[in-house]
């Protein structure tokens, strides 16, 4: 089983239960088994700022999937919820999925980058990775401890805490 780290993040319809609806459906993905989910966080967007705040969260599961099954299994739970891909890399979506971290794995290809390219500098992935796990280091070798402790927060809030 190989450990990932998922981050989640909705602005449109009903941005909670978006991310309750995801991963309610990721605790069911054969092969895989959710271990921690942080908190939900309201987040500013990262893009054209004419559009609503997110909410985000980052989930880890033990999988048996490879990256890009995985990838692929999210896509479609994406699709599945409505989303649209545009050209507007930073617009608003019902659902984003991102696959963070696996393992300790790097990857990148023109499907999936991993580490996630943004890992380090968006504090809306950072902190929820800090919440759930504050010991984890990167491949590289830096500490999400010291990168959470040290990133700019841009006004990010703890919406709720989730049971699972």
């Amino acid at each position: 089983m190989t450990l990932a780290f998922i981050g989640l993040g909705s602005n449109l319809c009903d941005p909670h239960a978006q991310i309750i609806k995801a991963i309610d459906v990721i605790a069911l993905i054969e092969n895989c088994k959710i271990q921690a989910v942080s908190s939900l966080y309201f987040s500013r967007p990262m893009g054209p700022q004419d559009q609503p705040d997110y909410m985000n969260a980052v989930l880890s599961l033990e999988t048996n999937l490879s990256a890009i099954s995985l990838l692929d299994t999210l896509q479609e739970i994406e699709n599945k919820s409505g989303r649209v891909r545009k050209d507007n890399r930073w617009g608003a979506r019902i659902l984003d999925l991102d696959i963070l971290l696996y393992g300790t794995e790097v990857m990148n290809t023109t499907r999936l980058t991993i580490p996630h390219y943004g890992l380090k500098i968006r504090e809306f992935v950072l902190l929820p990775l800090a919440e759930i796990a504050p010991t984890l280091c990167l491949p590289d070798g830096d500490s999400i401890r010291e990168l959470s402790q040290n990133i700019t927060t841009n006004g990010l809030k703890i919406h709720s805490k989730l049971r699972y």
